[in-house]
């Protein structure tokens, strides 16, 4: 009969994990010689802008953005419309009183 995992289990677990990984990376940050500029990500940012590999997702948010406001312009246009429409759908519905005499 198995039994489940509680939940004293699953932190002991989450712990051992934790004290392996710790463990592991002990020789790397002992003896990988690394600079201050090492963990600044601008140049690396600047590099893919310059090569071109962003332009496909700049023209995504670019378009997303004229869309968006095309959409805005839309909906703001959408009650006048409405209004005009209903205004005439009232003058067709309305009796005339010069045809009623």
């Amino acid at each position: 009969m198995t039994h489940a995992a509680s939940l004293t289990d699953w932190a002991a677990y989450l712990s051992l994990g934790t004290s392996i990984s710790a463990a592991v990376s002990i020789p790397v940050h002992l003896f990988v010689d690394a600079e201050r500029s090492d963990f600044n990500p601008r140049p690396m940012l600047l590099r893919a802008l310059e090569s071109g590999r962003l332009d496909p997702l700049l023209n995504v948010a670019c378009n997303a953005k004229a869309d968006t406001r095309a959409a805005v312009a839309w909906a703001c246009s959408l009650p006048r419309d409405a209004a005009i429409s209903l205004a005439a759908l009232l003058m067709l519905l309305s009796p005339n009183p010069e045809a009623t005499r």
